[in-house]
């Protein structure tokens, strides 16, 4: 299928959706048409909560604050100002930027490296609190708990105000459908399902989740501003904590992560909600609240991926609609670069490196260097400290004290993208990668440092460094681009993990045993890259391994790690044959051997 079909199926879409709202007026009666209108711009709204939430994981009680923010800068504007066009988009303009100014503080506090979904989540809990509290205090400049009311507006039909609603849901909604099914849209399900690997291969995560919220206070803070223009009245309830709550409801009934969902999930409950509210005004509330636990608990995925799928199950049988779509891409060569100059011999020193929890020495004074062109294996029994160690390197948050060094510059406390620009890349102990994204996908990833990602489309060609091809083809992996992760077997996982770190063209390659679980024959081929690796391209492997025998077929030299200090290192001859290091590994004390 076409790399065009989403944008095409998006503008007939569009054009449909327009048709209709276009129509609407006349077909309904005043009353629903009413109701529709404050509808369409909640549903803006709901539909930002399901681009952070569904699409990014990033659980947001907050957007009622930026909903507020616009609904307030239309009702104080007109009230104390003026009012007028150029009062309107003065107005306009002025709430989307507080919005976004806001949006960005937030992000800042709650996206950076390391924090926790749950300390986001209190952080957006937290600003519909402070919003409100900040109407109280104006007291009769915002309104106080009253709000403001009968301010001057456009009391323009409600034809009118309906194709305006209706008009700003469609084009909100044609862009976000544009941008989700584009390349970047895959980046954000990949920060949703891993972080951390994201991080790892140089993606800034904490930058694309701020600029995200940016963009939904932008929205959310326009949805506001024509809501209070159209209802002539705003109260502290517009940028409150239950709203926020609603919010994650509609989204989780109508279906996270489908954006119409969320859209008919927001003006299916508020339209209903108004005819009911009135006649069962408990009643209700406690319904949607039982319905909020039915479907959180038998039906996680909400309801609009069920009727998608019995809907494509249906067109299928009757032959009205193809298979679903699975992106692939044409793989070309491309000559890497390098991240070390010429005259850099050294990618990798560490100086003191040191990590400390507490009175538990982790790591304590390792002092080594890693060169071009070689395979530098750590070994050393469990708990030596090996992981630790990769994780000082990759990370500049992570050791207590100590130095490191990539290709003469000095890490300082990067967090891991930053690090992974100055030409690291990393593999983990355990598989880290995307379930849900496919083999190309994947690798169109681990290219976003150097290529980026299109926010509104999606590529045909994805280009690979020969070194990250040798892995696909060693793997098999090269005629499965259009695989999900999940599917493939545990080799062809770790045979992607290395082809991702690889596609980042790094001078330092750092692997955490690369060939845990695989076959003889699959660690051979595995070996056989990476000694092609360090002679014909020059890079600095840095390898931790348990498999004794792969170690001596493939290193240069061997350090030796043992309770986390630096016990031997020299070539592989020496190592393996020092009595010190069969002691260790043999459980005896390395004081009592020397």
């Amino acid at each position: 299928m076409s790399r065009r079909r989403p944008l095409r199926t998006a503008l007939i879409g569009a054009f449909v959706a327009l048709a209709v709202i276009a129509a609407g007026p006349f077909v309904l009666d005043t009353y629903t048409t009413n109701i529709l209108i404050r509808a369409f711009f909640l549903a803006a709204l709901a539909m930002t909560v399901d681009v952070l939430w569904g699409y990014t994981g990033i659980l947001t009680f907050g957007q009622s604050a930026f909903f507020g923010i616009g609904a307030y800068a239309c009702a104080l504007t007109f009230t104390h100002y003026g009012f007028g066009p150029g009062w309107a988009i003065g107005a306009l303009l002025a709430g989307m930027g507080t919005a976004m100014v806001v949006a960005a503080l937030i992000g800042w506090l709650a996206f950076y490296h390391g924090a926790s979904p749950l300390y986001a989540s209190i952080i957006t809990l937290a600003l519909p609190i402070v919003f409100v509290q900040l109407i109280f205090a104006g007291g009769r400049f915002t309104g106080s708990s009253s709000g403001l009311s009968a301010f001057p507006t456009y009391y323009w039909a409600f034809e009118t105000w309906f194709w305006i609603a209706g008009t700003y849901l469609v084009l909100v909604a044609t862009v976000a459908w544009i941008f989700v099914k584009s390349d970047f849209g895959r980046l954000l399900v990949a920060i949703r399902e891993n972080e951390d690997r994201c991080a790892y291969l140089g993606i800034p995560v904490s930058g694309v989740k701020i600029t995200l919220m940016v963009a939904a206070g932008a929205i959310g803070a326009g949805a506001g501003f024509g809501y209070s223009a159209f209802t002539n009245v705003v109260a502290p309830e517009l940028g409150g904590f239950l709203l926020g709550t609603e919010l994650l409801i509609w989204t989780a009934l109508g279906g996270r992560g489908t954006l119409l969902g969320p859209i008919f999930g927001a003006i299916g409950i508020d339209v209903t909600a108004s005819y009911l509210t009135g006649a069962l005004p408990f009643l209700w509330t406690l319904l949607v609240g039982i319905a909020f636990i039915v479907v959180i608990v038998f039906l996680p995925e909400g309801l609009a991926p069920i009727i998608g799928r019995r809907l494509r199950a249906a067109g299928q049988a009757l032959n009205l609609v193809g298979a679903p779509h699975v992106s692939s891409y044409s793989v070309k060569a491309i000559n890497p670069g390098s991240h070390a100059s010429e005259d850099v011999e050294v990618p990798l020193r560490t100086e003191g490196l040191q990590r400390h929890y507490g009175s538990l020495k982790v790591l304590d004074g390792i002092s080594l260097e890693a060169r071009k062109a070689e395979i530098l294996s750590i070994v050393g029994p469990n708990g030596a400290g090996k992981t630790t160690f990769m994780r000082c390197v990759s990370d500049g948050g992570e050791r207590s004290g100590g130095k490191v060094f990539i290709n003469g510059a000095e890490i300082g406390r990067f967090a891991p993208h930053r690090v992974a620009k100055l030409g690291v890349g990393r593999s983990f102990q355990n598989t880290n990668l995307f379930d849900t994204l496919t083999v190309g996908e994947c690798l169109m990833l681990a290219r976003f440092k150097t290529d980026g990602a299109q926010k509104f489309s999606r590529r045909e060609s994805l280009d690979l460094p020969e070194p990250a091809l040798a892995i696909l083809r060693a793997t098999e992996l090269a005629d499965a681009m259009t695989l999900e992760t999940r599917n493939l077997s545990h080799g062809m996982k770790r045979g992607l993990e290395l082809a991702m770190v690889l596609a980042t063209e790094p001078s330092v390659l750092l692997l955490d045993e690369p060939t845990a679980g695989l076959t003889k024959a699959e660690r051979t081929a595995i070996g056989d890259v990476l000694v092609k690796l360090a002679n014909d391209h020059r890079l600095c492997i840095v390898l931790i391994e348990h498999d004794l025998d792969f170690v001596r077929d493939i290193s240069s030299r061997i350090v030796v790690l043992h309770q986390g200090a630096l016990l031997m290192q020299g070539t592989v001859e020496e190592v393996i044959n020092s009595d010190l290091v069969k002691a260790v590994y043999a459980g005896e004390d390395a004081e009592s051997v020397k």
